[in-house]
């Protein structure tokens, strides 16, 4: 079964609120999410050309663990977290699934 990773795109559309924004991902959200989904790996950036935007991706397995893992009750309360830290910060989610892999 191929590789897939679940991405959180957010923006964070006020400059003052970046810094803040992105240490609270890095020591209590992206440890939190990846232990609670059970993550093989995660990754996040902020985007060089559109400064409000802050992308979040967690690899799994295989599309069935990326599906319990999102689809379970750690999902919604990592959801709730999210969302009473941080109530003005919008975000998207998107499914990947590895369709090809390249390596020199």
């Amino acid at each position: 079964m191929p590789a897939a990773v679940f991405v959180v795109r957010a923006t964070v559309t006020d400059p003052a609120k970046r810094e803040a924004f992105g240490a609270w991902y890095s020591r209590e959200h992206l440890p939190d999410a990846m232990k609670s989904f059970g993550a093989v790996k995660a990754w996040r950036y902020w985007s060089d050309t559109d400064p409000s935007l802050h992308q979040a991706m967690y690899q799994f397995t295989d599309k069935a663990a990326l599906d319990r893992a999102t689809g379970g009750p750690e999902m919604k309360r990592l959801v709730d977290d999210f969302n009473r830290d941080w109530p003005d910060v919008t975000r998207t989610r998107e499914v990947l699934v590895l369709a090809e892999e390249l390596a020199a």
